[in-house]
């Protein structure tokens, strides 16, 4: 997916967000496995706190946080640029938000594609634009984002296109995302995916959920694990 692997353990990072988290110092995301085992180290020998994957010390205050934001935007980080933008959604302020999503798309950020596409379809600091909203949808599960392929599965599903809808769903269902299986069963049941091909996207999407657990990752979530980086 556009989550790629964890750049420590190498495994497939989950399509469940709450499971890894974003390192505020490198804008690298860490799976919660990797980042308990290195909590439980630093603890184990009386470490100071640094991200496991730079070894920056974790920053302490939100002066520290923004010097580190300030430092990756300079350098044209797409994920900083990104999380700029995510900031300027949240806070209403849309031109600004859109400047800093261009600006991380331009840099192939997937998820920053996908959000252009949301304010396309809002109108959000821009005119509406069924066209670019398609665009940004299609950038976006092209990187692998699973959320866009599912709504240009919906988008080709509302024009009456069923087989290329069932062939989006097929894909975003392969990459682990819960709501395309569920629309593929239903579709099986009426008939749009044959048997063969609705099994194998059940086979390919738990294929994608086993390639992201791993012991490491099960104790996080045993312990409740929450990362506040």
């Amino acid at each position: 997916t556009h989550f790629g692997d964890c750049p420590i353990c190498l495994l497939p990072l989950s399509v469940d967000g709450t499971k890894s988290t974003t390192m505020m110092c490198c804008f690298n995301m860490v799976c919660r496995g990797c980042a308990l085992a290195n909590d439980q180290r630093e603890v184990r020998e009386s470490l100071t706190r640094k991200c496991p994957f730079c070894r920056h010390p974790i920053p302490n205050s939100q002066a520290d946080i923004d010097q580190c934001v300030k430092k990756r935007v300079e350098s044209n980080c797409p994920a900083a640029l990104r999380w700029v933008g995510d900031e300027c959604n949240n806070k209403g302020d849309f031109d600004s938000a859109f400047k800093y999503y261009t600006k991380a798309a331009a840099l192939k950020d997937s998820e920053a594609h996908y959000q252009l596409s949301l304010m396309y379809y809002d109108g959000r600091g821009v005119e509406k634009s069924v066209k670019m909203e398609k665009y940004h949808l299609e950038e976006a599960a092209i990187g692998g984002h699973f959320d866009a392929r599912y709504n240009l599965a919906v988008y080709e599903s509302d024009r009456g296109n069923i087989e290329i809808a069932v062939k989006h769903h097929i894909i975003a269902a392969s990459q682990g995302e819960d709501y395309a299986l569920k629309t593929l069963q239903k579709g099986y049941r009426v008939g749009q995916i044959t048997k063969e091909d609705f099994a194998a996207a059940l086979r390919a999407h738990q294929a994608a959920i086993d390639a992201a657990k791993s012991p490491q990752r099960e104790a996080a979530e045993s312990a409740q694990y929450i990362t506040f980086r």
